[in-house]
């Protein structure tokens, strides 16, 4: 389904999380990220950058994703909004919604949601109006990682 051109970019990762790693948070990224850990929070790269996530069969990431191309092996709980494309290898096991632009799923994938094909214009409108209406994070602290009392 993808041209060779395709399967190299989606080869090279800038960020590994370890099967022994577990991140509680948001993460924005660019590249390449692969997750064999646990992630609890979102996954957000920009629309049209070309970034990828790859989710191994050991891992999982407990939240949003808005990522351009999206490599699932693992667990997801959450939705995903894969603006490129999305595949969904023999041990997916996505528990929400998917939508997708282009999509190649395996035998022996699971989604216990709803698939929804839309067009690129469509995911990029979606995903901004999601990001402009989260509120900004609450900082606490003097910026210098040090407690305020």
């Amino acid at each position: 389904m993808f041209s060779s051109k395709d399967k190299a970019t989606a080869s090279h990762y800038d960020t590994l999380i370890s099967p022994k790693t577990e991140i509680v948070g948001d993460v924005r990224f660019k590249g390449g990220l692969q997750v064999e850990g646990t992630i609890k929070g979102n996954l957000i790269a920009e629309p049209g950058s070309g970034a990828v996530v790859r989710i191994s069969d050991s891992g999982r990431v407990e939240g949003q994703i808005n990522v351009p191309n999206v490599v699932v092996n693992g667990a997801v709980v959450g939705n995903i909004y894969a603006y490129e494309y999305i595949e969904l290898a023999k041990k997916a096991r996505i528990q929400g919604d998917v939508y997708y632009h282009m999509m190649e799923m395996v035998l022996g994938a699971e989604v216990n949601g709803k698939l929804i094909h839309q067009g690129k214009d469509q995911l990029k409108k979606t995903n901004k109006s999601m990001l402009e209406t989260k509120a900004a994070p609450e900082i606490k602290g003097d910026q210098t990682g040090d407690k305020v009392d």
